[in-house]
């Protein structure tokens, strides 16, 4: 259908209190699968990339990748940068030609932050192309990005954060993490009300691997546009080649056990995107 931008998709959720489903992905199988589940039940579709992935296939090839499949596609579809963590790198996949960026500057002050966000926004405007930042701090590892605790975000600084810097939609850290969870997550979902009174722009959900289907719903239903699923995916892949291997120890064709793995993603994704539109 459409190679699109992540604006209108999360503004549409925004208006309408659904959220968009936006799932990391390692290689063209997963990217495939991802695809084909979201054909299958007509919804809009984020495709991610983080720092690590970026380097093990390089912009080039990933958007390769999604542009083609979204070209053939029924339903939008986004490829987006997660987690950007270089003014570089987020350059590069603009002018690479990925329809949305992150720049993650949780990791340093709020005025750097708001400092290395502008400089990615004033650069995204020219090709139109919307940007995600976070503020507050999502625990857990991701990629080569961990943090050993969660820094809330305040609702205040949220609002100063997105004028001063007019980012088109905000991660936000409420008590999620990166990673599988040991314990079941305590989510202070009054701080994501607060936060959504608080700033116009779509609010993302970092770390929902793991998390309950209610919990998910809650935050949907306070404001939350766009959830991102990482580990999970690896994991589901990774199950399915596993399995198979497991089954027919002597197969050598990398299609055989590649099957087997986009069977399991295309599993879960149209799960997750089901629960997302209520």
């Amino acid at each position: 259908m459409a190679y699109v931008t992540s604006r209108e998709l999360l503004l549409d959720a925004q208006k309408k209190n659904y959220a968009v489903g936006a799932f990391n992905i390692e290689n063209m199988e997963m990217a495939m699968a991802a695809v084909a589940a979201a054909e299958d039940i007509n919804m809009p579709l984020i495709l991610q990339t983080t720092p690590s992935t970026v380097r093990y296939g390089g912009l080039r090839l990933f958007h390769g990748i999604v542009s083609s499949l979204a070209a053939d596609a029924s339903v939008p579809v986004v490829l987006h940068l997660d987690h950007g963590d270089s003014l570089q790198l987020a350059e590069d996949a603009l002018h690479t030609g990925y329809t949305s960026v992150m720049i993650d500057g949780s990791q340093h002050s709020f005025e750097e932050n708001i400092s290395m966000t502008k400089r990615v926004v004033n650069s995204a405007i020219l090709l139109n192309i919307p940007v995600e930042a976070e503020l507050g701090k999502v625990g857990g590892k991701e990629d080569d990005l961990e943090v050993e605790a969660s820094i809330y975000t305040d609702p205040q600084e949220a609002q100063e954060f997105v004028s001063r810097t007019g980012v088109s939609s905000l991660a936000v850290a409420i008590g999620t993490a990166h990673g599988i969870y040991k314990d079941a997550p305590v989510l202070d979902v009054e701080r994501l009300s607060a936060i959504r009174h608080a700033v116009d722009v779509p609010l993302v959900l970092h770390g929902a691997s793991g998390l309950s289907d209610e919990s998910i719903r809650d935050c949907v239903r306070r404001g939350i546009c766009k959830v991102n699923f990482a580990t999970e995916l690896r994991i589901a892949y990774s199950n399915g080649v596993k399995a198979m291997l497991a089954e027919q120890p002597d197969t050598y064709d990398p299609k055989s056990y590649g099957k087997a793995g986009m069977t399991q993603v295309k599993e879960f994704v149209r799960s997750k995107l089901l629960l997302l539109r209520g």
